[in-house]
């Protein structure tokens, strides 16, 4: 028996597995109720149509994904535009925001002087350099704006009007060299005119001179328009003395002013006409 396995084993396995296959495809058949020959198909057939059906998906799939990254990108592009848009109006309410502090501190100086006519007005170019010495503004004879007017920021003076076009006025600050504005001590009274100086406009301070010998101002004192002033109304703010020196003839003294108004960042402006009351234009 032994020797006989050993020498047909062979041919019994291979037997054994025809009879298998053919049972499980009639088995298949049977089930689902198809030929024999179908069945065959079927088996040799399905594997592939698995494969098919795996690589059908997985296109689906990527091309679902490319879709919805696509759909990401555009939306985060809107988002980024969106948020540009806000950011700008963001800085544009900061600003009207900014502007209407400015505008509110320059109504409370004209209710100072509520028998002087005023007007507000922007500045729209200036002079090359840091400093405001000279620039022009938007109001001019059409809107009664004149030479010798004066410019005042919610700090306190800034200068006056030199001339007037139809739409516009040039003017000047107290730190040019051709300004000057009777002034004086609020503490003591001490007189002294306070005039523009080459040297001293690029730190953005001014000078006051003819001050007398003898007078008792001191640094730290506040300076203002004094009541010899044909243009200024008394009394408005200029600056505050940083340094005080006696001049070489002994007499007279002066003192260094550092302006209370940033003549480095001016905008909009008040302008006050001493000589034309609300009442009597």
């Amino acid at each position: 028996m032994i020797q006989f396995w050993e020498e047909h084993k062979k041919k019994i396995i291979a037997g054994f597995i025809i009879i298998i296959t053919v049972i499980a495809l009639f088995a298949g058949g049977k089930n689902m109720n198809a030929t024999l020959l179908e069945s065959v198909v079927g088996f040799v057939v399905t594997p592939f149509q698995d494969i098919t059906t795996g690589i059908g998906n997985w296109v689906e799939s990527t091309s679902d994904s490319a879709k919805d990254k696509t759909a990401l990108l555009e939306e985060n592009a809107q988002l980024k535009e969106d948020l540009a848009k806000l950011q700008d109006e963001s800085k544009r309410l900061e600003q009207y925001e900014k502007e209407n502090i400015r505008l509110s501190a320059l109504l409370k100086i004209a209710q100072k002087y509520p028998d002087y006519k005023s007007t507000g007005t922007k500045i729209i170019a200036k002079n090359p350099g840091v400093w405001y010495n000279t620039f022009t503004t938007d109001k001019g004879t059409a809107d009664g704006v004149s030479a010798n007017m004066i410019l005042i920021a919610p700090g306190g003076v800034v200068g006056k009007i030199l001339e007037s076009g139809k739409n516009y006025s040039k003017a000047q600050s107290i730190l040019d060299s051709r300004s000057a504005v009777p002034a004086m001590s609020l503490r003591t009274g001490d007189l002294g005119v306070v005039k523009g100086d080459y040297t001293l406009m690029n730190n953005g301070l001014c000078k006051m001179e003819y001050i007398d010998g003898e007078a008792q101002i001191a640094v730290g004192d506040e300076i203002v328009t004094s009541q010899l002033s044909e243009v200024y109304p008394e009394g408005l703010s200029i600056g505050k003395v940083t340094k005080i020196e006696t001049d070489a003839n002994g007499l007279t003294k002066y003192a260094i002013i550092e302006p209370f108004v940033d003549l480095k960042h001016l905008g909009t402006l008040l302008v006050i006409d001493k000589n034309t009351t609300e009442e009597n234009p």
